[in-house]
């Protein structure tokens, strides 16, 4: 909301990161009830970005639980995005997914959800200070674990770096069809991507559109999902 009136927004820093670190040009897909014809966006798409946000995926999408009180919930973008990750594949549209947006890729191809890992036994809580600066929220948090000879581990050119760490959330059960990418120290895991040649499909729990230009292993993601974007326009062109 912008005062009364219902908004669609997006965050500048993944516009950026879109322009500067991907080199693309960002398009707005709105979240509405009904939807769009999600099909015929996607057609006139060469890739898509799934963002984070405030909110939260309604538990009752991928478990029984039920949720907690002040869980912020959006549940028309659940509609939209649980729907565009499934017609993305079968699409072949490249899709590289952030915070939020892996939790998405998660529930919409069957896995399921931690509510609160900082309450889980075995694990850390990964959330930021909401009091610190944004440099400090974004800044480095903790290592990670890339996958021996995955994507990421090619990006970064080699199997640790160093990542930060926004969420409350995070994956339980891993979806069909997908492997892991990284864990987190803790065993939770912070990247996956599909297990298949095509399309492009990387999901990670950090945010790499944070200073895009100035972290080459963030940079790094951001070009690998432009080359996938490129071969998309290229075939479709």
């Amino acid at each position: 909301m912008l005062g009364l009136h219902p908004t669609q927004t997006v965050g500048e820093k993944y516009v950026r990161a879109v322009l500067d670190g991907a080199g693309c040009l960002p398009l707005l897909i709105p979240s509405l009830e009904p939807a769009t014809d999600l099909r015929a966006t996607l057609a006139e798409l060469d890739g898509l970005l799934l963002t984070g946000a405030y909110s939260n995926i309604e538990p009752h999408r991928y478990s029984e639980e039920p949720s907690w009180e002040g869980n912020l919930h959006d549940p028309v973008r659940d509609a939209n995005t649980l729907s565009i990750v499934p017609l993305a594949i079968e699409l072949k549209i490249p899709v590289l997914a952030v915070c939020r947006g892996l939790q998405e890729v998660n529930v919409a191809l069957g896995g399921t959800l931690h509510q609160k890992v900082h309450e889980t036994p075995g694990f850390h809580d990964h959330r930021e200070d909401k009091d610190a600066p944004l440099d400090v929220q974004y800044g480095p948090a903790h290592p990670i674990d890339l996958a021996p000879g995955g994507l990421l581990a090619r990006i970064a050119g080699g199997e640790v770096a160093t990542v930060n760490s926004l969420h409350g959330q995070g994956i339980n059960k891993l979806a069909p069809g997908c492997v892991v990418e990284a864990r987190a120290r803790d065993g939770l895991i912070e990247a996956i991507r599909l297990d298949a040649p095509e399309p492009f499909l990387l999901a990670v729990q950090w945010h790499p559109e944070w200073k895009v230009r100035e972290n080459p292993f963030y940079l790094g993601i951001f070009q690998a999902f432009a080359a996938a974007c490129r071969e998309r326009a290229a075939t479709r062109n």
